[in-house]
């Protein structure tokens, strides 16, 4: 009997320090897909080509890529002004828009690793401390 209750001790002890599952990168980037071709799309187009000169690409960006908390900060709070994406100057404005900070998360996870793009993963606890 003490065995038993010592084992049982023992797993809810080891229970409690196990780690929290890992961070699906692939369910985020899927959910993101929809959330760009819903928010996106029409600026920077189904192909993240965007338009020379007016809304710059996301596909193959260094810029989107150069800086994960600045891509946070402009969906947060928006962007205008001046930019150079891949070589081009844009100069123009991106409203901010209204997403949770999963949504967030998502998108910039689709947009990062969709277009030719590699980057590591945006988490929503990231977006949540950019937002504060």
């Amino acid at each position: 009997m003490k065995i038993l209750i010592l084992a049982f001790i023992v797993a809810i002890t080891f229970s409690s320090f196990q780690k929290k599952p890992s961070f699906d990168l692939k369910a985020s980037i899927t959910r993101g897909q929809e959330v760009y071709t819903t928010n996106c799309i029409s600026c920077h187009m189904e192909k993240g080509e965007g338009m020379e000169g007016v809304f710059p690409p996301v596909a193959k960006s260094n810029y989107l890529m150069a800086d994960k908390k600045r891509s946070i900060v402009q969906i947060l709070k928006g962007v205008s002004g001046p930019i150079k994406v891949n070589g081009v100057d844009y100069n123009g404005e991106m409203a901010a828009i209204e997403l949770s900070d999963r949504e967030i998360s998502d998108v910039l996870n689709y947009v990062r690793n969709s277009f030719g793009n590699k980057g590591a993963a945006v988490i929503p606890e990231e977006v949540k401390a950019v937002r504060k």
